[in-house]
């Protein structure tokens, strides 16, 4: 049997959910064989999931999105980098009900793929969502050796809204061993720069940004990608992703992946895939969003070609049975089918999703 969930967002990390269910299925089956292969799709836990599959954690203090120096993580192994733009530059690094839509910066991102050049990585991944900037990847740029200057040549400010004030791109200090190594972007999106579907219209409100925001950072990321002369390149699918971090990673040549495949090629999932008879994914929230480019659809679909079944867990299912069978899932189990209080599951996960997984083991292997 193969675990390979992806994290319960304020519950539970992946691994502690592959955890959870292992145990959940041994209490009932003892002598089950049970691989854990905790997957995300390039977002938050992105790290986490490379580790657990057997990276080597790397840390490095870099600038955080408002400017403070943290300390963040990028996975190693075998001249592959796996870099997590949320581990510099994501919510979570600001403080309990802070935000800065206008002047996050993604400048730690950049500070993060540096130290994975250094370290001697030939291929990275870059996970990128999550993310509390909004600032088109000149910050994560300027990191890497980008120049971005106003009318009076000096350097333009952090953050998405001083870009409206950029004069003169200079690229020419860029870091050269951006163009010798593979550069993937991974991402669950697939958003344009601008526009009524880009980076800011789509997520700036999930970072603090105002109607009135969202319009000047729109804007502001407009006039970057035309200072660049690459409207062509804001136009591609995933230059949106991350507050628009896509777009740059698409300027220093980077080649834009759905993030769940892109792991689930990292972290070895098809070797894992042959091996088990019976796969359980599962997320927070089995939603509409699910169907979109999230791990456990991105699971499922690779275990359906294989002619693997597959069965979810959840803290909180909103799927009709007939669209999660059109996706590859036979069945889901929620949380909120042991306990409906939402704050409940939420608050006490672990046990529940034991619970849960007992019921699985129970279904499916007695």
């Amino acid at each position: 049997m193969l675990v390979a969930a992806d994290k319960f967002k304020g519950s539970l990390t992946a691994v502690e959910v592959a955890e959870r269910v292992t145990a959940g299925l041994r209490a009932v089956r003892p002598d089950v064989q049970v691989e854990a292969l905790p997957v995300a799709d390039g977002g938050d836990g992105t790290v986490a999931a490379a580790v657990a599959a057997g990276f080597e954690r790397h840390e490095v203090r870099v600038s955080g999105p408002l400017g403070d120096e943290v300390t963040a993580a990028y996975a190693l192994r075998d001249g592959t980098a796996v870099v997590e733009m949320a581990e510099a530059s994501g919510l979570q690094r600001l403080p309990e009900g802070v935000f800065a839509p206008l002047t996050a910066s993604t400048y730690g991102s950049g500070e993060l793929l540096r130290a994975a050049l250094d370290a001697g990585a030939r291929s990275i991944v870059f996970g990128v969502g999550g993310s509390a900037t909004t600032d088109g990847g000149a910050g994560m740029l300027a990191a890497l050796g980008a120049r971005f200057l106003t009318a009076s040549g000096e350097p333009a400010g952090p953050g998405g809204a001083a870009l409206a004030e950029v004069a003169t791109a200079d690229l020419s200090g860029l870091d050269p061993r951006l163009w010798s190594v593979e550069f993937v972007l991974a991402s669950d999106v697939d958003n344009p720069l601008t526009g009524s579907k880009g980076a800011a219209a789509v997520y700036g409100p999930q970072k603090g940004a105002s109607p009135e925001d969202v319009e000047r950072l729109d804007a502001a990321l407009g006039h970057f990608a035309k200072v660049l002369d690459a409207a062509e390149l804001a136009a591609s699918p995933g230059a949106g992703a991350a507050g628009g971090v896509g777009f740059g990673a698409l300027l220093v040549g980077a080649r834009f992946r759905p993030g769940i495949e892109v792991m689930l090629d990292v972290l070895g999932f098809a070797a894992a895939l042959e091996r088990a008879d019976l796969v359980i994914t599962g997320e927070g929230s089995l939603d509409e969003q699910t169907l979109h480019g999230k791990a456990p659809a991105g699971v499922a679909a690779a275990a359906r070609a294989a002619g693997k079944d597959v069965v979810a867990v959840c803290g909180r299912l909103a799927l009709a049975p007939e669209v999660l069978g059109r996706a590859g899932v036979r069945r889901a189990y929620a949380l909120t089918d042991v306990e409906p209080d939402v704050a409940k599951c939420i608050a006490d996960a672990g046990p529940f999703l034991e619970r849960t997984a007992a019921r699985i083991a129970r279904d499916y292997l007695v």
